[in-house]
């Protein structure tokens, strides 16, 4: 059932509680990359055209849980925030204290007001039911915005929404949410054929249960990246010193037993003597030599995997094809990402799932030529394992 948006909640002349996910990343306390901010702002100038006030609750990076750290402060954020409005946004020097009350509740329309770090305390990951009814006192309505933490039942995404619900209030999400929901959920419930999952990254214990979903409903399921060492050694391959998960190796062998022909691996490996972009490098079809390690799929693998790509209607890709950040064993996930966002220009729907893979179509320039890039990595891998979320379930439907 759909959920309400933040579009249907009578903003004027209310306070709009609206969790959002600035976890932006800081050098020297300036932020490096606002992408996360600007994907809020929809929301945001939604409440305020209407004559909203906003009081924005996030966290940023992984604070003890033990009090302020300033390293992690939000301050940096509620400049930014300010700066791409184009006027003023307050700032409270705690997340549920008095500097946060006074100015949560002396708010008028038109203003909004960024709360301190929700994770200086350890009530938000703990759920706490005090530090919950303390900040759902803040806002008339709750709005969940930060699809990157939906996967967490932290108190922010939980409680908070709940208590206000108690109150009569209601709880609505934004218009991230609601996109990241429409094109996952429905690239899983009901995709256009034929439909293609690349999964890459590490490690196969990060994406077991996701494989296992994608091979029910996907016609295929490409696998590069370090996980595809795991696989070739449950097929009893050689993969020198590459990095590998040997306790999963039995794991990989049942996968492979029951995917079929659904399931494609690598059929070469661009290897290297070292993990350095000027090392000694080959490519092999088969074993890996010793004294060698996989960095990136071969030239054969991008071939087999653009195919495969070209013909999709439905294209999924969570995680790089090989070390995406070092030349040139980044050439596998350029060209992936290339395929995908051709593939999107011929009308298929491409979703790249957050984390290293969102990363990597930005740098490489193709975020905006396909169809979704999601703005959470373990949320978006949850959400493709068929999880449902409390955070979203609670909220009003239409």
């Amino acid at each position: 059932m759909p959920k309400k948006t933040i579009a249907d909640a009578d903003v004027a002349g209310n306070r709009v509680l609206m969790r959002v996910d600035f976890n932006v990343p800081l050098q020297d306390g300036k932020i490096t990359d606002d992408r996360r901010i600007r994907m809020a702002l929809p929301s945001i100038q939604s409440v305020l055209e209407r004559g909203g006030s906003l009081v924005l609750m996030s966290h940023l990076g992984r604070p003890k849980g033990e009090g302020p750290e300033p390293v992690f402060s939000l301050e940096p954020a509620a400049v930014r925030l300010g700066e791409l409005l184009g006027s003023q946004v307050q700032f409270a020097t705690d997340t549920v204290g008095e500097d946060a009350r006074i100015k949560a509740l002396a708010l008028k329309p038109g203003q909004v007001l960024v709360l301190e770090n929700l994770r200086f305390a350890k009530c938000e990951k703990r759920g706490d039911l005090d530090f919950a009814q303390t900040l759902a006192g803040f806002g008339d309505i709750y709005c969940n915005d930060a699809f990157g933490t939906c996967h967490r039942e932290h108190a922010s995404m939980v409680a908070v929404p709940q208590a206000m619900k108690q109150a009569g209030k209601p709880a609505v999400c934004g218009f991230l949410v609601e996109k990241e929901i429409k094109y996952l959920s429905e690239a899983i419930a009901n995709p256009a054929r034929p439909f293609v999952a690349i999964l890459g990254g590490a490690k196969v214990s990060d994406k077991i249960t996701v494989i296992d979903n994608l091979l029910k409903v996907c016609d295929k399921v490409l696998i590069g990246g370090a996980m595809a060492y795991t696989f070739f050694l449950a097929q009893g391959g050689q993969v020198g010193n590459s990095l590998v998960e040997k306790e999963k190796v039995a794991l990989a062998g049942r996968v492979l037993e029951g995917a079929g022909d659904k399931l494609i691996l690598p059929v070469d490996t661009h290897c290297g003597d070292a993990f350095s972009g000027d090392c000694n490098k080959q490519i092999v079809s088969g074993d890996i030599p010793d004294g060698y390690e996989g960095l990136d799929i071969g030239p054969k693998s991008i071939e087999l995997f653009c195919a495969e790509v070209g013909r999709a209607q439905t294209v999924v890709w969570n995680g790089p094809m090989g070390v995406f950040e070092m030349p040139p064993f980044d050439a596998g996930t350029k060209a992936v990402a290339q395929a995908i966002a051709d593939a999107s220009g011929g009308g298929a729907t491409s979703i790249i799932g957050g984390g290293d893979s969102a990363a990597a179509i930005q740098q490489m320039g193709f975020a905006d030529k396909v169809s979704h890039v999601s703005t959470g990595g373990g949320a978006s891998l949850e959400m493709l394992e068929g999880k449902q979320f409390a955070s979203v379930e609670l909220l009003d439907e239409k």
